[in-house]
C-alpha cells in the first residue's frame, strides 16, 4: 500500500470541538497517536487523532488517553471551553468531520458558551460496611455543603448498596479551590464516610450537544 493510500484511508478519532485556534497538545492520543491536533471549519476545531478503525477498543488504556487528551486541551495556558465528544466517536474522513462542524455551527456555538470557564468533577461518598443511622439528613446536609459551590449538578446512578452519592459537579474554574475546601471539610466532618474526588473533567454531563459520524 502506497503513502498516498494510507492517509487516505487513516480515519479521525475525535476528543472534543473548541473555538478554532492553534492547540500544541503533548498528550498520547488514543491507540497510542503520538500526533494530536485539530482540524478547523470557520468557527469551529475538532481535537483529532489519525485511527485506523471506526470502532476502537474501550480498553482502560484508550479511556484514560482520551480523557487525557480532554484534559490538557481544557487547561492548558489559561484554559479553553471544550465540548467532549464520548469515547468511540470516528469519523472515516476529513470532509465528513467539515460537514459536521459547519451543519452544528449555531449549537456548538452554543454548548461552547455553557463549557466556558467550567469544569466537571465527579464525588462519590461511601458509608461503612454497617451502614448509617441516618443516610438521608447525611446526604441531604453533604449535598448542602457542595452545591453552595457549584453551578449545577447531575445525579448519577447509585450501583452500589454502600453508596451513599453519586454526582456530577460543574463548577467554576476560579471557584474550584472553594470546591475543593468543601470537599475537605465533608471528609474532615464524616470521618466514618469514604469520599472519592474525581477530575477535573470536560463536562461531559453538562454540555447539551450530540453528535452523528454520518454527514
Amino acid at each position: 500500500m502506497s503513502a498516498e493510500q494510507t492517509v487516505a484511508d487513516e480515519k479521525l478519532y475525535v476528543y472534543g470541538i473548541v473555538e478554532d485556534e492553534a492547540i500544541d497538545v503533548s498528550t498520547t492520543g488514543v491507540e497510542a497517536a503520538s500526533d494530536v491536533y485539530t482540524i478547523s471549519h470557520r468557527k469551529h476545531a475538532a481535537v483529532v487523532s489519525g485511527i485506523d478503525t471506526l470502532d476502537p477498543d474501550e480498553s482502560d488504556e484508550n479511556a484514560r488517553a482520551h480523557d487525557d487528551v480532554l484534559r490538557e486541551v481544557m487547561t492548558a495556558g489559561d484554559g479553553r471551553p471544550v465540548v467532549p465528544m464520548r469515547f468511540g466517536m470516528v469519523f472515516d474522513s476529513e470532509r465528513a468531520l467539515k460537514n459536521v462542524l459547519r451543519n452544528s455551527r449555531v449549537e456548538l456555538t452554543g454548548s461552547l458558551r455553557q463549557a466556558a470557564g467550567r469544569e466537571e468533577v465527579g464525588i462519590k461518598v461511601l458509608v461503612p460496611e454497617g451502614g448509617l443511622t441516618d443516610p438521608d439528613d447525611t446526604r441531604a446536609a453533604i449535598e448542602a455543603e457542595l452545591d453552595d459551590h457549584a453551578e449545577d449538578v447531575e445525579d448519577g446512578d447509585l450501583f452500589s448498596d454502600r453508596l451513599l452519592m453519586n454526582r456530577a459537579y460543574l463548577v467554576a474554574r476560579d471557584d474550584r479551590e472553594r470546591f475543593d475546601r468543601a470537599v475537605d471539610a465533608v471528609r474532615e466532618g464524616h470521618p466514618e464516610l469514604t469520599v472519592q474526588y474525581s477530575g477535573p473533567w470536560a463536562p461531559y454531563s453538562f454540555v447539551d450537544f450530540t453528535i452523528a459520524t454520518e454527514a
